[in-house]
């Protein structure tokens, strides 16, 4: 097939969170003989990126756009119709070039930014479109600050959001998470049109430190970390509660925060220190995702201390699945999907909606002998190696467009003997 594929993120390198997805996902489609033209916001080198990939990238250049973009909401609610518009016309000129009434059999989005974009052209286009929904975007806004959150907005947005794929007729929609599944089952959207991806990471990166001492003994101070895109709802009152209880019941305790300084980290990194001036906090600032992992060594009990809302309660957070793929036990708040998926899980451990039965879950972890805290981490990177690897996820992903799209199932047999190697590394 020739696919259009959607996003609102540069596509390379792969900053973590939703944007790693795409990398994976392609190289699947390209592999099995799919090809893909990606539409895109610019970034470096894509030129070369494409070459090696093995895909056609036709950037957006209208403006930047990133996750750490300023004014990035503005340009959030500009980019759909902007993004139509330049594929589109790209069409156009593709068509104009060739001669020949070049089409595109079918149309991927990722995310809800795009998917808006995907519903536009579809009407243009007359294609099938696959919505990829990787989080309940307008979810998050619940823990926006009160003036946003009060005037009514929200709960419009949510409802525009969960209609997505029931207003463009979606031939396919595919989620991070089953409770997103439900939620757009309940504004009628048939639920065999409806496939549950959830979010995997890159075993061959996230794995245990196979060099970790070993020694019950260690005289080393416990870390535990954090790591992330660090907004808003990542980082409140049950992070800053939590963080002053672990410090002074355990005063040796290390906090190691992995990712770029935004507002929201650097709001908490000072509320915190005026508070417990001597707690030993580091930040790193940003961590290419290919070095996350070397990052996270050394950590004792990794953090996902998320504010209640309806988007953290449909995320498959990233964070959690690459700490257990480093072997490294986790704390998180009651978030529904993590709860739902990973219950009777040892490695991993939820806590009320306060930070002090947060930190108390947290002493829970490091209470245990070292020796046991690292046997569970490691039978946890197993697991989710086997079930969370982007090469399965992808491959059930793949699966799911081309079955909507309207065609046969791909098998190994398709696969010509020159395309056995994959294009591309991350």
């Amino acid at each position: 097939m020739r696919l259009a594929f959607l996003t609102h993120e540069p596509y390379f390198p792969p900053s973590g969170g939703g944007s790693a997805e795409a990398v994976y996902l392609i190289r699947e489609l390209v592999r099995r003989g799919h090809e893909v033209h990606l539409f895109c916001p610019a970034f470096p080198d894509s030129e070369s990126i494409a070459r090696s990939h093995g895909i056609i990238v036709h950037p957006f250049t209208g403006w930047a756009m990133g996750r750490y973009t300023a004014h990035r909401n503005l340009k959030y609610l500009a980019y759909p119709l902007a993004l139509a518009r330049h594929a589109d016309r790209t069409l156009q000129a593709l068509r104009s070039s060739s001669g020949s009434d070049v089409r595109f059999d079918a149309l991927l989005s990722q995310h809800t930014i795009s998917a808006v974009a995907a519903g536009m052209l579809k009407r243009r286009w007359r294609v099938p479109i696959i919505l990829n929904f990787l989080d309940y975007l307008t979810g998050f806004m619940e823990t926006w600050p009160a003036v946003f959150t009060k005037s009514g907005l929200v709960p419009w947005l949510n409802r525009f959001e969960l209609s997505l794929p029931r207003r463009f007729d979606a031939e396919g929609a595919m989620t991070v998470s089953t409770p997103l599944a439900e939620r757009f089952q309940a504004t009628g959207f048939p639920a065999d049109r409806i496939r549950v991806i959830h979010y995997g990471y890159d075993a061959g990166l996230f794995r245990p430190d196979p060099q970790a001492d070993d020694d019950p003994d260690s005289a080393e101070p416990p870390v535990v970390v954090m790591h992330g895109s660090f907004d808003t709802h990542h980082l409140g009152g049950i992070a800053r509660e939590a963080l002053l209880i672990l410090h002074a019941r355990q005063p040796h305790l290390r906090f190691r925060f992995v990712g770029k300084e935004t507002p929201a980290l650097q709001r908490l990194v000072s509320e915190v220190r005026a508070a417990a001036p001597g707690i030993p906090l580091e930040t790193t600032g940003f961590v290419p995702y290919e070095q996350m992992a070397r990052a996270l060594r050394g950590a004792s009990v990794g953090l996902v201390p998320y504010e209640e809302s309806q988007g953290v309660h449909c995320a498959f957070v990233a964070k959690a699945v690459e700490y257990l793929g480093c072997g490294i036990p986790c704390v998180s708040t009651p978030l529904e999907n993590l709860s739902r998926y990973f219950a009777g899980e040892p490695a991993i451990r939820f806590s009320g909606w306060s930070g002090r039965s947060f930190a108390e879950t947290v002493l829970g972890f490091l209470d245990l002998p070292i020796a046991r805290r690292r046997e569970i981490g490691r039978a946890a990177a197993a697991r989710v190696a086997a079930d969370l690897d982007w090469g399965v996820l992808a491959a059930r992903a793949a699966d799911f467009v081309e079955r909507q799209a309207g065609r046969r199932p791909w098998a190994p047999e398709d696969l010509p003997e020159s395309s056995c190697q994959r294009p591309g590394s991350v």
